[in-house]
């Protein structure tokens, strides 16, 4: 029989481990951690009882994906839940954009930006599930779609703040600039438009839901598929050498491949995966607090994901300094209200708070009082609700989870040159360039995100070549 290791259990290798196992293939996932999900992980952070997200919160990508919506996690216990206001976007004075599932509802919001913002996210909106396909798959690639593709590549190229350019009003061009700051990226650099159509257009095709329970719903999930197809997984267990297997698929960053691989790989693969640049940072805060937020605008209170950082100028320059290796005064803030639409996860009338700051790579110092002031200065009186609060910083998060180098949580810089080289130029950029050897993180197209769709693309070509 066909053996094969996959070498994590986040969300790509949990995926890989799914489609291996779906093939009739003996396949083991072995994991460092004491717990299976990378990303997907939750835990009582805080106070006992109280169900928080270790990294990720919301997950737009795994709706949209193709792959998790072919396996029907529902059977092994994922519930997905959805939050009356998928984002909202303080302004200071009270104001804010707010994004709903519902575009008419998104448009009416608005107001005078509302024709403008339809425009835009309409055609993306008709074709998002050609869309979805055509992203979630390697840059290289002959698109099934070429003229659909090429008409959200034309803007995708460009910086959010061209494309922001459109709106009149700081509530549209801060919601837009909300959406682009996943990319931990100065929003004045070309690519970084695309992340905003992207996350615009999946809130409106799909929504942002939670996973009720927690995010390890999502492991659960697949780590059951994968036991249920004869599979095993093994945690504690630190990959240090090459597995023995007829197949080994590493959910790893670049890095963790060369200690691993080392001299084996050919010099096409290894020389650019040498030169593979992290990203940078993030700062995680996760609160306790005693009720709501109070936050001034009624609809960031029914939110599920809050950007926090004011309008794109200050948004922009915050993630510059960033970018400079500087730490903002006021930096960019993500912060996640997940017991909006999933209430088991708080004890009474205490809730989890998921946020965290963009900070510069490696960042050594301690940001929470720069996260809790973003987050009072658009709700005042944030600070006497604080029960209890769990920090970690970048150097914390890497010792949790080894692919998040330096608090880089997205598998490497995302600058455009990184895009198109991830991690390598290729046709095939999940392949090592060894037999049976094959890469199917974040570090790997379609990049970081909740969708397993890198797994799925780097097991379905490791079986087709059996």
């Amino acid at each position: 029989m066909t053996t094969a290791v996959v070498v994590g259990s986040g969300p790509n290798g949990l995926a890989a481990g799914v489609v291996l196992a779906r093939a009739g293939i003996d396949v083991t996932v072995l994991e460092a951690e004491d717990e299976i999900g990378g990303g997907t992980r939750s835990a009582e952070l805080t106070i006992p009882g109280l169900v928080h997200d270790v990294c990720s919160a919301t997950h737009p990508t795994a709706v949209a994906s193709p792959f998790f919506r072919s396996l029907d996690l529902e059977r092994h216990g994922l519930e997905w839940l959805w939050p009356e206001v998928d984002a909202a976007h303080p302004i200071d004075g009270g104001r804010a954009g707010v994004l709903f599932r519902d575009l008419d509802r998104t448009v009416e919001m608005l107001g005078v930006d509302g024709a403008s913002w339809r425009k835009l996210f309409a055609p993306l909106l008709d074709n998002s599930d050609v869309l979805i396909d055509e992203l979630f798959r390697p840059i290289v690639h002959v698109p099934r779609h070429p003229l659909i593709l090429a008409g959200f590549g034309a803007r995708a190229l460009l910086p959010a703040t061209a494309i922001a350019r459109r709106w009149k009003t700081d509530e549209a061009r801060g919601l837009f600039a909300g959406l682009a700051g996943h990319a931990i990226y100065p929003l004045d650099k070309p690519t970084t438009g695309g992340l905003g159509l992207m996350f615009g257009m999946t809130s409106h095709a799909y929504g942002w839901p939670v996973a009720k329970g927690g995010s390890a719903a999502i492991a659960h999930a697949l780590g059951a598929e994968i036991t249920s197809r004869g599979g095993r997984i093994e945690t504690g267990h630190r990959v240090t050498e090459l597995p023995q297997a007829d197949i080994v698929m590493f959910d790893t960053t670049p890095d963790g491949v060369l200690k691993i691989v080392g001299d084996r790989l050919p010099g096409r693969v290894r020389r650019p995966f040498k030169k593979w640049r992290r990203g940078h940072g993030v700062f995680k805060v996760d609160y306790a607090i005693d009720g709501d937020i109070p936050w001034t605008n009624e609809w960031a209170r029914k939110a599920g994901t809050v950007h926090l950082g004011g309008t794109i100028e200050q948004i922009n320059a915050a993630e510059t300094e960033v970018h400079a290796g500087r730490m903002p005064e006021r930096p960019f803030v993500l912060l996640c209200q997940q017991y909006l639409a999933d209430p088991g996860r708080s004890v009474g009338d205490v809730h989890p708070i998921w946020a965290y700051a963009h900070v510069p790579q490696g960042y050594t110092g301690d940001a929470t009082e720069s996260v809790t002031a973003q987050i009072e200065r658009f709700a005042p009186g944030f600070r006497e609700r604080i029960v209890a609060t769990s920090v970690s910083g970048p150097a914390q998060l890497e010792a949790h989870n080894a692919n998040y180098l330096g608090g880089d949580i997205a598998g490497g810089a995302t600058d455009p040159w990184q895009l198109l080289m991830r991690p390598r130029l290729s046709t095939n950029p999940y392949s090592l360039g060894v037999k049976g050897l094959y890469i199917c993180s974040a570090s790997t197209p379609p990049g970081a995100g909740v969708h397993g769709m890198g797994g799925f693309r780097a097991a379905t070509h490791a079986v087709s070549r059996l």
